[in-house]
């Protein structure tokens, strides 16, 4: 006995429902899981040192220093924010290199006044130029911290501080908790303190070797869904053998809404009179990103032609064009994966390093500008463009312009990633048998076959 199609329809209602419920839920668990996992580098973060150098009467002197591990994922102006909660009623009495954005309530204090009373306070970096005797050393650059790849050297931060109201021995202090870094907005998940081996020190000699009383590790690593809800940057496309030019995806940083404004969607058109006005409305400060009205409406649009074509060569020019009129990129960086990097040969006014992440595969390279030269990518307009031409050695077992193969698979810019146009969008071979052509050959064998038809009926 056959089942009813009612009964049919009713299971195939039931298993296409399941179905649909138990991929969105793992596809929801797995994009919220893996967000902050960065497959280009995977042991990416930034590691905050605590060193208890010296006891105090009423507690301790600590120098703090920021490690920026992440190879090309920096913090740029107006640089980092570090904040955490006393696990009991410590005060800071000064510090060095760094300072609170608040005092808060220490009027319980006669003579001597701390520095900072608050509970959880609210740490920045000083300025360049702040005077010698409140330096010290990885201190001062506004809160600037380069990538470990970039400038290794600039990649630390460090401020001292002391603190009173707190253990004096090491059974006594309690590490701080609830520890956020912003940089210099959201994005960073900082995880507990947990107490290391004390960090050893070498002499300036390499001749004696001291260590910290007491050292802590906080451990914070980054998402791109934290730092902001829509991506940042897209990718744009074209070739020497078409003419399409494949634009960023449209709406892939959000959709206009065609005012100036603050909400969501606001853009300006660049021919908008009094444009400054807009940009910079007199009387304040204003930082919030204003981009030029586009269809992608993306701050950052990079943009990859496949120029040239040689015998044993191919070369590429590369393009990174900002649309925000309110933000200026120093030390900006792009990472490109392609499987050609394992063959570049030549790259023109760009500094270069290869990414390996995984052992035997060099397909990911890191791209950013030469210092004093084009490092400092302007805000939106006429001199709101960086370009490159990169090239490439062919390897005749992989090389082919077909299929879109001379495109990247994934940019990042400035550490996010970058929306791509879809693969079926982009610029292929005029003659690729893949592309749905319609061939001269078919109406002469349609009429071949009907006439062949026809005579063998007569």
């Amino acid at each position: 006995m056959e089942p009813s199609s009612s009964l049919v329809t009713v299971s195939v209602t039931k298993i296409t429902t399941f179905t649909i419920s138990l991929l969105f839920l793992i596809s929801f668990s797995t994009f919220t899981s893996t967000e902050a996992y960065d497959a280009l580098d995977p042991n990416g973060n930034i590691t905050i040192k605590w060193d208890v150098i010296q006891w105090t009467a009423d507690g301790y002197v600590a120098v703090v220093t920021m490690y920026n591990f992440q190879q090309y994922r920096h913090i740029q102006s107006p640089g980092w924010t570090l904040g955490w909660t006393w696990a009991k009623k410590e005060v800071i009495w000064s510090m060095m290199g760094a300072q609170t954005t608040e005092q808060g309530d220490c009027s319980k204090f006669k003579g001597n006044v701390p520095h900072c009373c608050k509970k959880n306070p609210t740490v920045v970096d000083l300025l360049p130029g702040t005077p010698y005797n409140q330096q010290i050393a990885n201190c001062c650059k506004g809160g600037v911290i380069s990538s470990w790849a970039q400038d290794p050297a600039g990649a630390v931060s460090s401020f001292q501080v002391s603190v009173g109201a707190a253990g004096t021995t090491n059974k006594t202090v309690r590490v701080p908790k609830n520890i956020t870094l912003k940089a210099p907005g959201p994005g960073y998940t900082c995880g507990p303190a947990k107490i290391v081996r004390p960090t050893a020190f070498m002499s300036a000699d390499k001749r004696r070797v001291t260590q910290a009383l007491m050292t802590w590790n906080i451990t914070c690593t980054y998402s791109q869904f934290l730092a902001q809800k829509t991506p940042t940057c897209c990718v744009s496309l074209s070739s020497f053998y078409n003419d399409t030019i494949v634009s960023c995806p449209t709406c892939a940083c959000g959709c206009q809404n065609g005012t100036a404004g603050t909400g969501s969607g606001a853009c300006v058109h660049p021919d908008t009179p009094h444009l400054a006005s807009v940009i910079s409305p007199p009387g304040k400060s204003d930082n919030t990103p204003l981009v030029q009205c586009t269809s992608h409406m993306c701050p950052i649009r990079v943009h990859w032609h496949v120029k040239l074509n040689y015998k044993e060569y191919w070369r590429v020019k590369v393009t990174v064009t900002n649309f925000n009129y309110r933000m200026n990129y120093s030390l900006w960086n792009m990472v490109v994966q392609h499987p050609n990097f394992d063959n570049l040969t030549k790259i023109f006014s760009f500094q270069y390093k290869s990414l390996t992440p995984y052992e035997g595969l060099n397909d990911t390279a890191m791209l950013w500008g030469v210092k004093f030269y084009n490092d400092f990518l302007s805000q939106a307009g006429p001199l709101g463009n960086v370009q490159s031409e990169l090239l490439f050695r062919k390897d005749e077992s992989t090389f082919t312009f077909d299929k879109g193969w001379a495109f990247p698979r994934r940019i990042y810019f400035n550490g996010d990633n970058c929306v791509m146009p879809p693969p079926d969008a982009y610029p292929w071979l005029p003659n690729d048998s893949s592309r749905p052509v319609t061939s001269l050959l078919l109406p002469v064998m349609t009429l071949f076959l009907s006439m062949a038809f026809l005579f063998a009926h007569v």
